[in-house]
């Protein structure tokens, strides 16, 4: 983000034996954050819970990771946090979930839906469960497709209102290409300069 301090952090990352990038790996390759940094990794590509048991190593305990929170928040001005699979994965010791840590740092939860068939019930379950937390919630679409099709332009009109759009294929982009573009597709509630409304108008259908 322009301007701003930011420090990414992954709590867990699985399946780090599979040889592929690791979500860390990722977002400095892409994005090159001032900080970037994976708590605990475990080989299998698992539930961080079931994975951290199948290596014998320690699941990480969410006291750690709010407190790891709070080191970094003092230091920078935007501080990411990126949970695994979905928002009720049990992610660490005791079986504490993206849920949790978002109200314990009284942070809302960015939830990134596909925009294909099948996102309506998933973005409404996820919405519904941080919601009964009190945990608010930001969405944005992952994937958009150059040329949306019938479903797309469908489901955009049927979800709640967005706070960005990331275009398919973004991540093949170039460090500088994905760092001079990214703010595009973000709204200013995600320090973008997305107007949603332009966007939804000239998409949906």
């Amino acid at each position: 983000v322009a301007g701003l301090t930011v420090a990414v952090v992954k709590p867990c990352q699985t399946g780090v034996d599979t040889g592929e990038e690791t979500d860390a790996d990722v977002v400095a390759r892409l994005a090159a954050p001032h900080y970037v940094t994976t708590l605990e990794r475990y080989p299998d590509p698992l539930v961080p819970t079931i994975a951290a048991r199948i290596a014998g190593l320690p699941a990480v305990s969410l006291n750690l990771v709010v407190d790891t929170m709070h080191t970094l928040m003092a230091a920078h001005d935007l501080v990411l946090i990126e949970g695994a699979g979905g928002v009720l994965v049990p992610l660490g010791r005791d079986d504490w979930t993206v849920i949790e840590l978002a109200a314990a740092l009284q942070a809302p939860a960015v939830v990134v839906a596909r925009p294909g068939l099948g996102t309506l019930n998933h973005t409404a379950l996820t919405r519904l469960a941080l919601a009964r937390r009190g945990v608010p919630d930001l969405l944005v679409l992952g994937e958009w497709p150059a040329e949306p099709e019938l479903v797309h332009r469908t489901n955009l009109r049927a979800l709640p209102p967005l706070s960005g759009a990331i275009p398919a294929g973004a991540g093949q982009l170039s460090q500088e290409e994905f760092r001079g573009r990214c703010s595009e597709w973000l709204s200013p509630q995600l320090h973008g300069v997305l107007d949603v409304n332009v966007f939804t108008i000239s998409n949906r259908r």
